[in-house]
């Protein structure tokens, strides 16, 4: 049978063929059909001969074609047929589809359709005929008649794919229908369904299918709906690392059930290849990714940004046309999310509408992390974001040696935590890829090299950290041998910093240490200084790190040598000998440095005490160099005075003076080596050696002492530099002078330090020391006389003490805390002395200013962050011990002496020592506050559990009781200086408690009390109370309404504009008064009141942006959200109480009488921003509107106060102020030609503002207008119109303009003459329009 009709086919009519398959059964002929295909004999001859005789132009070919496709799906998808047959059926039925008619193309649809509802395909492959057959639909014109009506092929098309889309996909079909779609054309709204679809099935599937459907509906969006593919795949992945991290932290036992880390990272990676791909082949894609991102950059980036889009968004950078503008949105987004989280910290009132989200910098970290699992593709852009992130939110200027921020302290806050954040992925980076190691450390390396002129902390940072995590990895690196040959050239700052984190490998490899030895050596004999003290400082570094044996281990030299750098025991015996061949030959090196420039010499001073604290078995080596040294200066005659050489010290050339030797940095270094020596070492030591080394110190000993006796016999006349001698900048002689001055005064600090580390408490020593610092105060005051105000470098070099810290604080404890009975004699010496305990806390407070201002100390351990910390305690008690128990007044009214009181100087010194703790320290606040506890009284147990809080609170109370002693004496007494000081200190310590506890309602309720009970008429003290008051409050609560009760006191004290007006004094606050309201309390206010602005502009983008994409999501969900509530409802309300609240504020300066100057400029400027945030605020009920959502009554009522409440006193205040300017009294001719230009700017400026603030009115008014015309309320009703704008003539002004017309009239008042009079008198009228 299938013989014959093999054989009609090859007729060259159809009639027979049509003739004979009329009389088969359908059964019959599928049954044929279905053999053949089994077998694979030539079925696709067969199905053309069937096709041939069965045109679709008679209703029984058609419907025989129908079963015959209905049977060739059934075959395909049983999967009894090969693979090859099963593609010729597929192949021959694409064909004939275009010849069905519609009704069965309809019904072959539905078909399928069903089979995909009841899940009846096997395989799926009969799937690629069904986009043919939908095309197929989509081109009949006629009309279909089916259940729901009569509906033409695309509309029908419609149906089906609505059809398809609500029924359930199996999984294994998913990729394939999502494929098929591709193949058919698809309206937008088709589209937007058809992805809907597939990206719901995400969820359903198994991790490792997600990668093909990603690829498939990539490609499917080639057709359009690229904007909600992106966002669904984000959308997906975010929430899948969300569910991941949750599981994660809640229970490790849980990752044996989900999804394994490994395998949902491997899959992100693939989908972001995937998706990369397809950006390069469609860049409209990527637009759309940079437009979803930046969608979201109005309001919150974390919303918009997760660690997969920020994974994918790097990645991108491999597209060149993709790469700036990715790195600079990137950029964005980390500084907008530091700026949020700054802005969120420091306001109570934010805090409590908008929880804290994640922040974009722990997801680029997370990035950074999760990049170990295969993501080459995102590395490359990680590292050139971290480089992009330090070179431009790094430290901009150099001042004093130091990095300078330059900006608000907002900004420097942010861009220290950008450039922070690029030095951690780059670390994170570079722990992960050993790949890229090498390139991190080039460009660090290239950095540091390069930039000479810019401060280059943050990369010398990054460089030790990178270091420290490998250094056995990068001992063979030979890009820092290279950077070794750039050593002479670089700045001293960035050579020790260099060497400083490069030191660990040094420990490591014998080649590095070799390459820089040869460099350091070569730098030795340079012609330029900076490359010589380059050398001094890497040989120094040198002999502190490389331990010769036998010296005394880190314990017993009370200093941890590892603390900074890695701990490598590569030293045995034989390396430790070889290390003192090594450190001698350096220390000959070093000896002739000894005959070189003073600045190289003091580098040797302040480096030997170092060296021989970590090598002590250089001592001997180190001590004779000083020694001999010290010998060229001295005087060895017992009876010579002075005992010392300073004309040696000093260098004449012509006209110019150069210090050849510091002599007191030599003796300073002699006495700590020495004592540390004989504190240390000789203890320790036995026998021969020991008799051996003591005779040096002996006779060091003997000079120090006999250099003492003969300095305090010494007159200034021994020094030929009494009070006659010249002393003038001017000339060689005076310059000569004041340097052996500056070095006199230094040798005598020295030497009361040595005196008193030897006295043992003896009173002739302590006696002697008094006259050694006598002998200071002559020079000091002779210097202090002659320099007047001309202070220049030389005579500023003065303010560096040569004492070290811990003297300092030895001292001060001696001084003021010592009471043992057997050292009360002795002091009692020192203590007789006002003006020596003075110095002796003056001292104390240029330490720890030095440590502020540099970041160390000078002297011994200066450097070393823990004996600072340790000293800065001891220093702070003793000053807090001695302030409390006597305070400045008692002092004050027992003594007049000139200069500050000792209670007040130890106050500043406190409020310095705070400083730096927070600066410097903040993670030992515990430890410190714990150290300040004067009685010692807590056990061990009850330390602990003593929070910082209470330790801070208890420390406020005692200086807020200060603080009422003072504002409780009269107006006379008052000390401005030690309540500003006071007040400093309360700001301090109150940062340190917790802004939720009780204790810091109890403070902010003291300062609050204190605010409305104390009147002062000190507008410095009003301005840091009332600053520390405001700091406070914004952390409790917002503080409009305090704004509001102050507006109200100043317009009290000052005034109404108009003068006619009677104002009832109000008196919230007494520390407003007539003094201080103005300018003072009222630009205070003022700053607050912009900041309040900002922050509701900062909830107005907020909510804004969550509008923006609601309308997105309504868009593709229309049903989802109609019902429920508005999540910016509480905003709203919280927006409308401030600006409500502001608004009366505003009412009230701005009838306030105010001075003219910088409180009118403000409050003009002000005002301004006030209405630009009405406006903003009306925008977003405009975008609003275009929801059911209507206008609530609190912003009706906000609308009424603005119009019945500010905007008429904003131009009655406008017409106050141009008043005022023209009744300014009139100048001489000659003054007005001298202040010709300083009123020209005065003018420009005062005539800026208001023009800027009518045009925020008219803006303001321009869309409550279409505010109300869009939510078909009258919003304007409350709206006067302006009237101080309209030109209108003041009658009085135009009586007295036209009689001065007639006087000068002589012909009378003849009509027309009067009319022609009348030309220049208008112009004068338009000078007094208002």
């Amino acid at each position: 049978m299938d013989l014959k009709i093999l054989s009609l086919a090859t007729d060259k009519t159809t009639d027979k063929l049509q003739e004979f398959l009329q009389t088969l059964k359908t059964d019959d002929l599928t049954d044929l059909l279905q053999s053949r295909a089994v077998k694979g004999r030539a079925v696709g001859t067969f199905l053309r001969a069937i096709f041939k005789g069965s045109p679709c132009s008679e209703e029984d070919g058609a419907l025989r074609r129908s079963k015959v496709y209905s049977c060739c799906i059934q075959l395909v998808e049983s999967g009894d047929l090969q693979q090859e047959v099963a593609s010729e059926i597929i192949g021959l039925l694409m064909l004939e589809v275009h010849h069905f008619p519609g009704p069965l193309l309809v019904e072959l649809a539905s078909e399928f359709v069903g089979a995909i509802r009841e899940d009846s395909l096997v395989n799926g492959k009969s799937l690629e005929l069904f986009p043919i057959i939908l095309t197929a639909l989509a081109t009949k014109k006629e009309v279909l008649t089916c259940g729901k009506g009569d509906l033409n092929g695309e509309e029908y098309k419609r149906q089906l794919i609505d059809s398809l889309c609500s029924v359930r996909w199996a999984q294994r079909y998913v990729i394939q229908l999502t494929s098929m779609f591709k193949d058919v054309r698809l309206t937008t709204e088709e589209m937007d369904l058809v992805v809907a679809k597939v990206l719901s099935m995400f969820s359903k599937l198994n991790l490792q299918e997600i990668p093909p459907l990603v690829y498939q509906l990539l490609v499917l969006s080639s057709k359009g709906s690229r904007r909600s593919v992106l966002d669904g795949i984000i959308a997906f992945f975010n929430e899948l690392d969300k569910q991941h991290s949750e599981e994660q932290s809640s229970d490790e036992l849980l990752e044996l059930v989900t999804t394994p880390a490994d395998e949902l990272y491997h899959v992100e990676g693939t989908v972001i290849l995937h998706i990369v791909f397809a950006v390069k082949l469609d860049c409209e894609l990527g637009r759309e990714l940079l437009k979803h991102v930046k969608a979201g950059q109005q309001g919150d980036p974390s919303k918009s940004l997760c660690p997969f889009s920020i994974a994918l968004l790097l990645s991108l950078t491999r597209i060149q046309r993709f790469e700036e503008q990715v790195f600079d949105l990137l950029k964005t987004s980390v500084i907008k999310s530091f700026k949020d989280l700054q802005l969120l910290q420091g306001s109570k009132f934010l805090q409590n509408l908008v929880p804290q989200k994640t922040c974009v910098s722990s997801m680029i970290l997370e990035v950074a992390k999760n990049s170990v699992h295969s993501w080459d593709h995102v590395t490359q852009g990680l590292i050139e974001l971290g480089f992009i992130l330090m070179d431009s939110y790094g430290p901009k200027k150099i001042l004093d040696g130091r990095a300078v921020e330059i900006g608000s302290s907002l900004s420097k806050m942010t861009n220290q935590h950008a450039c922070k954040l690029g030095a951690n992925i780059l670390l994170e980076t570079f722990k992960i890829h050993e790949m890229i190691r090498q390139e991190i450390l080039e460009q660090v390396l290239n950095r540091v090299v390069t930039r000479t002129s810019s401060p280059i902390n943050h990369f010398l940072d990054l460089l030790s950290d990178i270091i420290l995590y490998a250094p056995l990895i990068l001992q063979s690196c030979s890009k820092v041998t290279e950077t070794f040959d750039y050593l002479s050239f670089l700045p001293l700052q960035t050579v020790q910093g260099l060497l400083k984190a490069v030191q660990p490998l040094l420990k490591v490899s014998m080649s590095m240490r070799d390459a820089l030895i040869l460099v350091l050596r070569k730098a030795m004999f340079a012609s330029q200084l900076d490359s010589r003290k380059s050398a001094v400082a890497g040989f120094l570094l040198l002999l502190k790190n490389f331990k010769v044996l036998g010296s005394l281990s880190s314990s017993q030299c009370s200093q941890s040598i590892g603390a900074t750098q890695v701990h490598v025991d590569v030293h045995s015996r034989y390396n430790a000998v070889a290390n003192e061949t090594f450190c001698l030959e350096i220390m000959d090196s070093l000896k002739r440095c000894l005959g070189q420039q003073a600045d190289i010499r003091l580098m040797l001073y302040e480096g030997f005490y170092d060296v021989l604290r970590r090598n002590s078995r250089l001592a001997n080596s180190i001590m004779q160099t000083l020694f001999s040294q010290l010998k060229q200066f001295y005087e060895p005659e017992p009876d010579l005075l002075p005992p010392l050489k300073l004309g040696a010290c000093v260098l004449t050339q012509g006209s110019q003076v150069i210090l050849q030797e510091p002599l007191d940095h030599l003796l300073s270094c002699i006495q700590h080596c020495l004592a540390w020596y004989k504190s240390r070492v000789i203890p320790l030591q036995q026998g021969d050696e020991r008799e051996e080394e003591e005779g040096l110190y002996h006779e060091l000993d003997d000079m120090l002492e006999s250099i003492t006796m003969r300095m305090i016999k010494s007159e200034l006349e021994d020094f030929e530099l009494d009070k006659s001698a010249d002393f003038s900048q001017s000339t060689s002689v005076g310059i000569k002078n004041n340097v052996c001055a500056c070095l006199i005064m230094g040798v005598c600090e020295v030497l009361i330090e040595y005196n008193f580390s030897i006295s043992n408490f003896s009173k002739s020593k302590f006696e002697e020391i008094l006259s050694l610092f006598m002998c200071y105060k002559n020079f000091s005051d002779i210097l202090a006389e002659k320099a007047g105000k001309g202070k220049t470098k030389m005579t500023a070099k003065t303010n560096d003490s040569l004492l070290s810290m811990k003297f300092v604080s030895d001292l001060l404890t001696a001084l003021f805390r010592d009471s043992i009975q057997s050292h009360e004699e002795a002091l009692s010496v020192l203590r007789s002395s006002s003006e020596f305990m003075q110095y002796a806390v003056n001292v104390a407070l240029q330490k720890t200013q030095q440590l502020i201002r540099t970041g160390h100390v000078s002297g011994p351990d200066g450097q070393n962050p823990d004996k600072v910390f340790q000293n800065l305690c001891d220093i702070t008690r003793v000053l807090l011990w001695r302030y409390t128990s006597i305070p400045t007044s008692v002092e004050e009214s027992g003594k007049k002496e000139k200069g500050k009181s000792i209670s007040l100087l130890c106050l500043e010194g406190l409020q310095k020592t705070f400083n730096a703790m927070q600066q410097f320290y903040q993670p030992k606040m515990q430890q410190f506050l714990r150290a300040l506890d004067v009685t010692g009284t807590e056990e061990e147990g009850e330390e602990a559990g003593v929070s910082v809080t209470q330790r801070a609170t208890f420390q406020i109370r005692q200086f807020q009781r200060s603080l009422l002693n003072l504002l409780s004496s009269e107006e006379e007494d008052f000390n401005s200086k030690e309540a500003l000081l006071l007040i400093t200190i309360l700001s301090s310590l109150s940062r340190l408690i917790e802004p939720t506890s009780p204790q810091f309602v109890q403070v902010l309720s003291w300062t609050s009390k204190i605010c409305k009970e104390y009147s002062r008429e000190d507008t410095s003290f009003c301005k840091s109370l009332m600053n520390l008051f405001f700091s406070l409050h914004v952390l409790y609560k917002s503080p409009v309404t305090l704004l509001r009760d102050l507006s109200q006191d100043i317009h009290g004290q000052l005034g109404d504009i108009d003068q006619d007006v009677e104002i009832e004094k109000t008196d919230h606050y007494a520390m407003v008064n007539l003094r201080t309201a103005a300018p003072t309390v009222c630009l205070l206010v003022l700053s607050q009141a912009e900041k309040v602005l900002e922050e509701v502009d900062w909830l107005i983008t907020k909510i804004k942006s969550s509008v923006n994409q609601e309308t997105l999501s309504d868009k593709m969900a229309p049903d989802a959200s109609s019902q429920a509530v508005p999540p910016n409802l509480l905003i709203e309300k919280a927006i409308v109480m401030q600006l409500g609240t502001l608004v009366t504020f505003f009412h009230e300066l701005v009838q306030t009488a105010l001075p003219s100057g910088s409180c009118v400029d403000t409050l003009l400027k002000d005002l301004s921003k006030i209405y630009s945030t009405l406006t903003a605020f009306v925008k977003y009920y405009l975008q609003v509107c275009q929801s059911a959502r209507g206008i609530p009554n609190t912003v009706e009522k906000l609308v009424k106060l603005s119009g019945s409440h500010l905007t008429p006193m904003c131009y009655s205040f406008i017409s106050y102020v141009q008043n005022k300017g023209n009744d300014n009294p009139k100048c001489t001719e000659k003054e007005k030609a001298a202040g010709a230009s300083t009123i020209m700017a005065k003018v420009l400026r005062e005539t800026k503002p208001i023009p800027n603030l009518v045009f925020a009115i008219e803006q303001y008014e321009k869309f409550l207008i279409q505010l109300s015309k869009k939510s078909k309320v009258n919003l304007m009703q409350h709206m006067k119109l302006s009237t101080s704008r309209d030109f209108k003539i003041k009658g009085s002004i135009l009586d007295m303009v036209l009689r001065e017309d007639e006087d000068e009239n002589e012909e009378g008042a003849a009509p027309a003459h009067r009319e022609q009079d009348r030309e220049p008198a208008t112009k004068k009228r338009k000078i007094c329009l208002s």
